[in-house]
C-alpha cells in the first residue's frame, strides 16, 4: 500500500473502530444478546478485511499500470526524459539543460506565458532540502515564472517547508503516478482516435 501519514493512518484506524462500535450497537439492539453483538462485529470485521484486500489489489494494479517500478530503476537522465515526456503530453514545450552547469534546473517547460524550471530527482530515499535550494536560483537564471521539483520518492518536512516559503511546487510519488497514468490514458485515447 502507499505510504500513509500518521494522521491519515490514525483517521483510518478511528473510522474502523467506529464501524466496529456501530456494528456492536446494531447487534445488541437487534438481538439483545452478546451473541448478536459478536456476530455483528464479526461480520463488520469480515467486510473491513474484504474491503482492504480489494483496495490492495486495486492499488497493485494501479502501480503496475503506472510503470512506477520501471521509473524507480531509471538513471537520473532517463528520469528527466520521462518527466519531459509527461509534460509534453500535457501540452508543454520541453527543453533540457546540460548535465553540468544547469544552475539547478533539469528541464524548462513553456506553455503560453508561463516558464517553469524543473528539477527531476529520481531517488531511493526521501528528497531533502538541497533539491529546493538548488532550484531557487534557476528561476532568475532562466527568467522563469515558477519552479517545480519532481521525484519518484517523497520529501522531507524541511524540504516541504522551504518549498512553501519560496513558492516551489513539489511533485512527489503519488502525484507522479497519477501523472503517468493520465499520460498513458491520453495516449490510449489518441491511438483509438487514429485507428
Amino acid at each position: 500500500m502507499r505510504n500513509r501519514t500518521k494522521k491519515e493512518q490514525k483517521m483510518i484506524d478511528e473510522l474502523m473502530g467506529l464501524l466496529v462500535l456501530i456494528a456492536a450497537i446494531i447487534g445488541w439492539f437487534t438481538t439483545n444478546t452478546l451473541t448478536g453483538v459478536f456476530v455483528a462485529v464479526g461480520l463488520c470485521i469480515i467486510v473491513i478485511i474484504i474491503f482492504s484486500i480489494w483496495r490492495s489489489i486495486r492499488f497493485n494494479k494501479k502501480m503496475k499500470e503506472s510503470g512506477i517500478q520501471e521509473i524507480d530503476k531509471m538513471t537520473g537522465r532517463q528520469f528527466e526524459e520521462y518527466v519531459g515526456t509527461i509534460f509534453k503530453s500535457q501540452g508543454y514545450k520541453v527543453s533540457y539543460t546540460s548535465t553540468t552547469g544547469d544552475y539547478g534546473a533539469d528541464l524548462i517547460l513553456k506553455k503560453e506565458q508561463q516558464v517553469i524550471v524543473v528539477q527531476a530527482k529520481r531517488y531511493k530515499q526521501t528528497v531533502g532540502v538541497k533539491a529546493v535550494q538548488e532550484i531557487i536560483p534557476a528561476i532568475k537564471m532562466y527568467n522563469a515564472t515558477v519552479a517545480w521539483v519532481i521525484t519518484n520518492s517523497t520529501y522531507t518536512k524541511q524540504a516541504l517547508i522551504l518549498a512553501k516559503k519560496n513558492h516551489v511546487r513539489m511533485i512527489e510519488r503519488d502525484e507522479l503516478i497519477k501523472m503517468s497514468l493520465d499520460m498513458k490514458n491520453r495516449n490510449v485515447k489518441l491511438e483509438l482516435k487514429t485507428d
